[in-house]
């Protein structure tokens, strides 16, 4: 059974939205993010996302070739859950427009790489109620936004929901990659 991989970058003050407009520290990578991240979207071959999350990614990645993140989101089978998006013009786009659990079970069930999901909202909720979120990585960033609505932030009125620290990953930058495993 695939498993569903959700990857989300997060301030300390809970904020999700707009992590490209964050300012960084400063402190150049020595690279393990991006490993971090990079094996993440080879182990993957289909990428989950909400309605919110998939404009600021199709735009970001749409245009872009050449380079191997590129390629791979521009190939890799996209699923967006949007009762309000009909003609996606990023390739390899499904809409689910209906019920997305049926469809995300079928989807878990079928043979293939893990399933990564960008970004967390009522999609992310919903999948941790119904026990399809499989893994919740949480790239804490070491930073307060200072701004925000309440759709951009982490928080949601949800059932509670039970996770199990796998790893912490500590990178030069100071962000660290906390990995929950759902009981």
């Amino acid at each position: 059974m695939r498993r569903i991989i959700n990857s989300t970058y997060i301030s300390l003050d809970g904020v999700i939205a707009d992590p490209q407009d964050w300012p960084d520290n400063g402190i150049e990578s020595d690279g393990t993010g991006l490993k971090v991240q990079t094996d993440l979207l080879f182990g993957c071959d289909a990428m989950l996302m909400g309605g919110r999350t998939y404009p600021s990614m199709s735009a970001a990645w749409m245009a872009r070739s050449g380079d191997p993140f590129s390629d791979r989101f521009n190939a890799m089978a996209k699923y967006v859950v949007s009762s309000t998006l009909r003609d996606p013009k990023w390739n390899n786009t499904t809409v689910i427009s209906g019920d997305p659990i049926p469809e995300i079970r079928r989807m878990k069930d079928q043979p293939g790489q893990d399933i990564v999901q960008y970004g967390f909202g009522r999609l992310s909720y919903a999948l941790l109620e119904h026990g399809l979120l499989d893994e919740l990585r949480l790239w804490v960033h070491p930073l307060f936004v200072g701004r925000a609505t309440a759709d951009d932030l982490i928080f949601r009125p949800a059932a509670t929901a039970q996770l199990e620290l796998a790893d912490t990953l500590a990178l030069n930058t100071g962000i660290v990659i906390l990995t929950y495993r759902v009981r």
